[in-house]
């Protein structure tokens, strides 16, 4: 079956991609670029290098806008995806949706009014276990966003391994925090993985924070050549 996924380099989405990649055709990659830093459907922390990402797995990737007005929003990705059927004839959308009730039924919607299969291979995923998976599997995976207490600036930048894993579960019996990020807590990008050609590595970026929120702004990155691996 040909897929498209809604793809913003961060961490889901990429593993998303990689579960479809086993089984399925991934014909392209669709990165909707939201306006509104706000938005409840769309990733938007570093959302410009989402097109890096793709390049370094090495699938086409649509880009489309929206001004991530609220509702509005769905009829912008919903055109995305008809674009995406035309250009790729895809059968069906790869979403990284764990939890979001929110997100995961408007998607499904728009994939019913289309006639395309909605494919959530991480959905109900036991989150520690789905992070812990992550390192296993050779994924790595920074954190670009923090945006609720108690995660404070030391996140910023920070690659997610089993330190950060036993600190996130901490977090979770003490806070009630969704440790892969999932209730908005956290935003990730992923810079290497088993499904990637090239690496990204990052050559300049900021931290900022202030209150409960901070970001990590990738202001340079590059692709970075894998030994042993055909580009």
């Amino acid at each position: 079956m040909k897929l498209g996924v809604l793809f913003s380099g961060g961490k889901d989405s990429v593993f998303a991609c990689c579960r479809a990649m086993e089984k399925e055709d991934v014909r392209c990659l669709i990165t909707i670029i939201s306006e509104n830093e706000d938005t409840y459907m769309f990733h938007t922390q570093n959302i410009g290098l989402a097109e890096l990402v793709a390049s370094a797995i090495g699938i086409d990737m649509l880009k489309w806008r929206t001004q991530g007005v609220e509702e509005m929003e769905l009829e912008d990705m919903r055109d995305a995806i008809i674009e995406a059927r035309r250009l790729y004839a895809i059968d069906g959308i790869v979403t990284g949706a764990i939890e979001s009730v929110y997100q995961s039924s408007r998607i499904q919607r728009i994939c019913s009014e289309l006639d395309l299969w909605c494919f959530n291979p991480l959905w109900q995923i036991d989150q520690l276990d789905y992070l812990r998976m992550l390192i296993a599997r050779g994924f790595r995976v920074i954190v670009t966003g923090v945006f609720a207490y108690p995660l404070d600036e030391s996140f910023l930048g920070a690659e997610i391994d089993d330190g950060m894993i036993a600190k996130l579960e901490g977090l979770q019996r003490r806070y009630g925090i969704s440790p892969s990020g999932e209730g908005g807590e956290l935003e990730t990008l992923v810079l290497d993985g088993p499904i990637f050609r090239r690496r990204l590595e990052v050559l300049r970026a900021a931290r900022l924070f202030s209150g409960n929120r901070g970001r990590y702004v990738i202001e340079s990155a590059r692709l970075v050549d894998k030994p042993g691996h055909p580009n």
